[in-house]
């Protein structure tokens, strides 16, 4: 089910300008980008699709992209001199422009991402008023907005992980709002992206990623 938009969403959130979608839904790309890597990456390959291709320089997308990769928020006065921060962090970027990708959203951006030996590759969209999607993770298919806490598990493909997952956050007395499952095929490596209403423990996360199916367990906090 679609998630429906607040009148502050329309009207947009507190950001540096000069367009919510150019602007501050970028830089929250980049920062859901940061936290699935686990840090500030040393190299980005950047890629702008479609309308962002034609507009990313004139409406300030490439400084907003790299303000997000160094985790700056979106009303943060740096966002203005994220080019030169970047070089001065030691962040090696490269920036490409498609402009005629059809099956993208019209605001798409891909993000190549290394930090020493560990790499990351994120498809997200930009969806107007500071709403994002992020589309895909390393080739699943994820879809989560950033607006809630959210765990993204890569986990072998067995049966009774899902439910297990689900009853060890109602136990937490976690609300999930949306949940979706990606996998490469069957018993292969899946993907299982969960938005939920509250935060969640250390201690449950540390045991989630204890078990012996479990690959992969990254948590966001909501970004605002």
């Amino acid at each position: 089910m679609a998630e429906k938009s607040s009148v502050f969403d329309m009207i947009g959130p507190i950001m540096i300008g000069p367009s919510s979608s150019h602007t501050a839904g970028v830089v929250r790309i980049a920062r859901a980008a940061v936290k699935l890597l686990g840090a500030i990456p040393d190299e980005a390959d950047i890629t702008f699709y479609n309308s962002f291709a034609r507009t990313y320089e004139g409406h300030g997308s490439d400084r907003a992209i790299l303000a997000g990769l160094l985790d700056y928020a979106t009303d943060d006065p740096r966002i203005k001199d994220a080019l030169d921060l970047a070089a001065q962090h030691g962040l090696s970027f490269h920036f490409k422009s498609v402009g005629n990708a059809s099956t993208l959203h019209p605001n798409s951006i891909r993000l190549q991402l290394k930090k020493g030996s560990k790499s990351l590759e994120v498809i997200g969209e930009s969806k107007g008023g500071g709403i994002i999607n992020i589309a895909e993770v390393n080739g699943f298919r994820a879809d989560f907005s950033t607006r809630q806490h959210t765990l993204v598990a890569f986990a072998d493909d067995v049966k009774g992980t899902i439910a297990f997952i689900a009853s060890v956050l109602a136990n937490e007395n976690c609300n999930i709002a949306n949940m979706s499952v990606s996998r490469k095929g069957k018993h292969d490596l899946a993907c299982q992206v969960i938005e939920m209403d509250s935060a969640i423990r250390p201690v449950t996360l540390q045991y989630l990623q204890s078990l012996s199916w479990m690959k992969e367990l990254i948590y966001i906090p909501e970004i605002k």
